[in-house]
């Protein structure tokens, strides 16, 4: 449960109908498995003690005895185990029958929660036999225990006060207002939801985005356990379709099987989330908590985490985010263009990865605008790092997407300012590198005056947060198209571009700036080579892309990060390598933060962005104290989690 990792279940076992002394066993069976996983959470089908197709056998004495029985036998295995189980029988309190989920932890009964929505249409009857929940809290003898009785109770940790567990039965999800929304309003970050859903056509793809999207709408994790094998087929089928779901993403499945699927939620992260949107009060009147206790231990990770996060891995997801992102992108330069009256785009090429991008942006701006990509200036202004590769792959590109091509050499120019500076030409220091990009983005300037055009800006997140920019260098445009694109996404875009193209030569040369090393070109060339590469200064842009994910989106703690990036990038670098670069992720991310207080507009087109005026304000002189402090507990030699 360390970062906030708690390992949960849900399961359908095998039932037999009314034989409640069967289904306690097979229960027991789950109960048991679950604890030797160590799961932390098991939720079960609506009704499982009992079978949910019981029909009018409900209403017989007989068998609520018999669920009764088969509850003692399945909170007798809880004892001795910190598993939290939710159970579904038949509850009668007075003269009335309740359709239930016990809640069980450790021999005790923590609580029983009714079904507040009873159908009573098409193939569902519960209304003769079943009550909705009523509106207060009871008490009721349940085993011989006195426990809370209720739909409007919550189940908290006392160690971990980010899990607190919320329930609602079947039906109660797929009404206009779910009992989830008003558990989460009160605090519920998990919610359980124990059904017997049965099968028709098309229903189970809609069952589950149905619990993906409540999930997302509440910032939760959703746990849907239901009823299968084994019920009666009389007149309906149960395919035990079990989901659980965290903030919109399945994280587990399974359909037309018996047996227990487990993996880990992210209780931190659901709390932080809303932390970050304020959609959730601090206090609900009306609910009512109960406490138990966990020994907070480090839980394994076995769920999917993406060495790439901003990069789907689905390929056809992939083509179609590459799409979007394009479209969007150049949605918003059109806009601006348009308003501004701007009669042409300029852009610094440099036959580079973003450069390369902010030209492909831009000339579809230009076609949404019905323009011709004539009046695009892009301009090459080589100096003394530049290759013969980057600056032919740079007008081979221009002229396959037909922009109007200038080349500005700008050597001479800055020997003169080193002149008049006293820099040597030998002493390649930061003023030499720096020196040349300023005089780049002061010719794309005075070209935008000159011809009354805009100077398109190159640099990607990537670069932003680590403050890979020369201040009032390439650090500012009039108009930053790939400001929230960062660098791993890049590398795809450019990718599908060069693969969506029908002409062979774009593609060609697509593909090779694909292949050229990431480098700002500002030091000598060796024999014609490339002689500064970023990720050899900076570090692998696979891995900034992940720290930067993970830190400022999700507000995740370094020593979590680390972890994260053990466990999805282990088998790219070893533990030495991530701890290093995450220390540099931060001094930088810290040390740069000026300039990102001053940067171009542009489109955010991701769910992260460093605009000071959007999704990030931070002070300039803010200090990382903390976040060192954070990873002095992250050892760069442990063994992957």
């Amino acid at each position: 449960m360390k970062d906030g990792f708690i390992s949960v279940a849900v399961a359908t076992p095998e039932v037999e109908v009314a034989n409640c002394i069967k289904n306690a066993a097979v229960t027991v069976q789950l109960v048991e498995e679950a604890a030797a996983r160590g799961v932390k959470l098991l939720v079960l089908p609506e009704l499982g003690l009992t079978a949910y197709t019981c029909g009018d056998l409900f209403l017989q004495p007989t068998l609520l005895r018999g669920a009764e029985a088969a509850l003692a036998a399945v909170l007798d295995a809880t004892r001795g185990k910190e598993l939290l189980v939710a159970v579904g029988l038949p509850v009668a309190v007075q003269q009335t029958l309740y359709n239930c989920a016990a809640i069980l932890h450790n021999g005790k009964i923590l609580g029983v929660v009714p079904k507040v929505h009873v159908p009573n249409y098409s193939e569902f009857y519960e209304k003769r036999h079943f009550a909705p929940a009523p509106a207060e809290t009871l008490e009721i003898v349940l085993c011989g225990q006195t426990v809370p009785f209720g739909a409007k109770l919550l189940f908290a940790c006392r160690e971990l006060p980010d899990f607190v567990l919320g329930v609602e039965i079947c039906e109660d999800l797929w009404v206009p207002d779910p009992p989830s929304n008003r558990l989460a309003l009160a605090g519920a970050t998990v919610i359980a939801n124990l059904s017997a859903s049965n099968e028709v056509l098309c229903k189970a793809p809609y069952r589950r985005q149905l619990v993906a999207g409540q999930s997302a709408r509440l910032s939760a994790a959703y746990l849907y356990a239901c009823a299968g094998d084994g019920e009666s087929t009389t007149d309906l089928v149960f395919s035990g379709h079990d989901l659980i779901a965290e903030n919109g993403t399945v994280l587990a499945e399974q359909r037309f099987e018996t047996g227990l699927i487990a993996t880990e939620i992210d209780v931190s992260r659901l709390v932080q989330e809303r932390r970050r949107m304020q959609n959730f009060p601090a206090h609900a009147s009306g609910f009512e908590t109960v406490f138990f206790s966990w020994h907070l231990t480090k839980t394994p990770l076995t769920r999917p985490i993406s060495p790439m996060p901003f990069v789907p891995d689905d390929p056809e997801h992939r083509a179609a985010t590459c799409e979007e992102i394009l479209t969007l992108a150049a949605w918003g330069l059109k806009k601006r263009l348009k308003h501004t009256g701007a009669k042409t785009a300029v852009l610094g090429l440099s036959g580079g990865l973003d450069s390369t991008l902010a030209l492909l942006i831009t000339a579809r701006a230009f076609d949404l605008l019905g323009r011709g990509h004539r009046e695009i200036l892009a301009v090459t202004m080589p100096c003394f790092g530049t290759t013969d590769r980057t600056l032919q792959n740079a007008l081979t590109l221009a002229e396959r997407l037909g922009a109007f091509i200038r080349t500005v050499s700008i050597g001479e120019t800055v020997k003169r300012h080193f002149m008049d500076i006293g820099q040597s030409m030998d002493d390649h220091d930061v003023t030499f590198e720096n020196g040349q990009a300023r005089e780049r983005t002061q010719v794309l300037m005075d070209l935008a005056n000159k011809h009354g055009g805009l100077v398109i800006g190159t640099g990607d997140l990537s670069e932003l947060a680590l403050g890979w920019a020369t201040y009032n260098g390439d650090h500012m445009s009039m108009y930053g198209v790939n400001g929230s694109i960062p660098k791993t996404l890049v590398r795809h875009l450019v990718d599908y571009a060069a693969h969506e193209t029908k002409d062979a030569a774009l593609t060609q040369v697509l593909l090779d700036i694909l292949d050229t090393p990431v480098s700002p070109e500002l030091l000598p060339a060796v024999d014609g080579d490339i002689a500064q590469k970023t990720e050899d200064l900076v570090g692998p842009y696979t891995l900034h892309d992940f720290f930067l994910y993970y830190a400022i989106r999700w507000a995740f703690p370094p020593s979590k990060v680390y972890r994260l990036a053990q466990y999805a990038l282990g088998d790219q670098f070893d533990n030495a390598t991530i701890f290093h670069w995450l220390q540099t992720f931060y001094r930088r991310f810290f040390a740069q933060q000026f300039k990102r207080s001053c940067l171009p507009d542009g489109p955010k087109v991701g769910t992260v962005t460093l605009s000071p005026r959007g999704d990030w304000r931070m002070p300039s002189d803010a200090v990382r104290a903390l976040w060192q402090e954070d990873l002095k507990h992250c050892q760069a030699g442990e063994a992957r989690p």
